[in-house]
């Protein structure tokens, strides 16, 4: 028996709430928000909630790190050519921006969400969901093809929901108050308008970006691993800083000595009624005390310490880079005479993660520009587009002298100008195509033997100044 409708949107957004939680969890994390854990209970009431808000970070350079390296510069069709058309459509959206947006929560989360829609009912508009509101659902049996998708947001006291199904859009409304039900949405919709209506590109317009896919498990966050370590990294903080204020100085004791003591008298009589232990603050404030005892000594205990706390806090540190895949250099910021090579080969690591992430990433980016090929009516450029490439920027970071030298032997080996260019760290197809023209106003002005085109006006010959003697 077919789901209906209804149901649909109701089991969607019932798994929807259900990631919610670990959704909030690893953004959290990536903010700096950390429960203090692994520390005995003797050690945490006694410090009660004085660590509160304490965090050193490292949660938030593992993805940052990764998603410097991941920047889409355009798209290209089955025979290899720039698609100025998705191009424009892309910077349209504002998703030149935006997507490094998507992907950060995409490693953050594990996913982020595309969708191609028509909001007006005439031009296209790509936006990038966050994942506690948007959800897919493939079908049963076969990873890549979509069944439905789900975006929810809300509106004031209003709940919106909106379920995506190839043939039929589906648009619901319920109370934000619980145990509301969904109805067909009236909100923001004209006067006489439908809740459902047809979906014109026959396809689900939501497509899931996801982090490190596996055959049969849910994306990951990239903060999977760093987490233990990162609540390992907090507690051995907060322990070093309770030791270095209790322990972090000598401490000395008086043997062989009474403890010293102060009577107490009696206002009316002025006779001993008693006697009271004398403030140690005072003794610590005048750094003064009388030893009168015969045998009365001082002994000393050693300052703790404190470095075996910063050896296994540099060697989590280390865990994480290795488990991560992130440079040293990231973690650390140290930098002894390290060379060009040095620190290519230290990033290896990253650039190889960077790559594997522009294939998965890139195979959501290339559906997501199918699907606005669709949305504009040219279905063979939707075609080829499923068949093309996205361009990404280099992930390895180089210096201008290591590009130089690289292109310039690549050009010895007979690769043309453009492909060349291509490789120039940022350059955008924009800036290509405009280079291309540049050349070739060069190239004409050469062959009409314009000297002026090429270098500008000669500079005006100033007449020589002659003195009234000669005239």
């Amino acid at each position: 028996m077919a789901e209906s409708p209804l149901r649909l949107t109701e089991r969607l957004y019932g798994k929807l709430l259900r990631r919610r939680h670990m959704i909030r969890r690893w953004s959290s994390y990536y903010d700096g928000e950390h429960p203090l854990l692994f520390a005995s209970p003797e050690f945490s009431s006694k410090t009660g909630g004085l660590f509160d808000g304490f965090a050193d970070n490292w949660c938030s350079i593992v993805p940052n790190t990764t998603v410097e390296r991941l920047r889409p510069l355009g798209f290209r069709l089955e025979d290899g050519t720039l698609d100025k058309v998705a191009g424009k459509a892309w910077k349209l959206s504002h998703c030149d921006i935006e997507v490094g947006l998507a992907l950060k929560e995409a490693l953050i989360a594990g996913s982020a969400f595309a969708l191609v829609w028509k909001p007006d009912g005439t031009n296209t508009e790509i936006t990038f969901e966050h994942p506690s509101n948007a959800l897919v659902e493939y079908v049963p049996g076969r990873r890549r093809v979509r069944a439905a998708g789900l975006k929810v947001w809300r509106d004031g006291n209003t709940e919106l929901a909106t379920l995506f199904t190839p043939a039929t859009v589906y648009r619901w409304q319920r109370p934000t108050r619980q145990g509301g039900q969904w109805t067909g949405r009236s909100v923001g919709l004209s006067r006489g308008e439908p809740s459902h209506i047809p979906n014109p590109l026959g396809a689900v317009p939501l497509v899931e970006l996801p982090n490190q896919s596996r055959l049969e498990e849910r994306p990951q966050s990239e903060l999977r691993t760093v987490i233990p370590l990162q609540n390992t990294i907090n507690t051995l903080w907060t322990q070093l800083m309770t030791a270095s204020d209790e322990r972090a100085l000598p401490a000395r004791v008086v043997t062989g000595m009474d403890r010293p003591v102060r009577e107490i008298l009696d206002p009316d009589t002025g006779e001993v009624i008693g006697e009271e232990d004398e403030p140690i603050n005072k003794f610590r404030s005048d750094r003064l005390l009388w030893l009168e005892k015969e045998g009365a000594s001082i002994a000393e205990f050693s300052a703790a310490d404190l470095r075996q706390f910063l050896e296994v806090i540099s060697q989590a540190v280390e865990h994480i880079a290795a488990q991560t895949r992130t440079p040293a250099t990231y973690l650390t910021g140290k930098l002894v005479n390290v060379n060009g090579e040095t620190l290519s080969a230290s990033e290896s690591g990253l650039v190889t993660k960077a790559t594997e992430r522009q294939d998965h990433f890139g195979a959501g980016l290339r559906e997501v520009m199918r699907l606005e090929a669709l949305a504009a009516g040219e279905r063979g450029r939707a075609e080829s587009l499923a068949l093309g490439s996205v361009v990404w920027r280099d992930p390895q970071f180089r210096s201008d002298s290591q590009y130089a030298d690289a292109l310039v032997k690549l050009k010895s080996i007979g690769i043309p100008d453009e492909a060349l260019w291509e490789r120039v760290p940022g350059v955008t197809p924009d800036e290509i195509a405009r280079w291309k023209r540049m050349r070739d106003d060069q190239a004409a002005a050469v062959l009409g033997g314009s000297v002026t085109a090429l270098f500008g006006d000669k500079p005006d010959q100033a007449e020589p100044d002659v003195p009234p003697e000669a005239a």
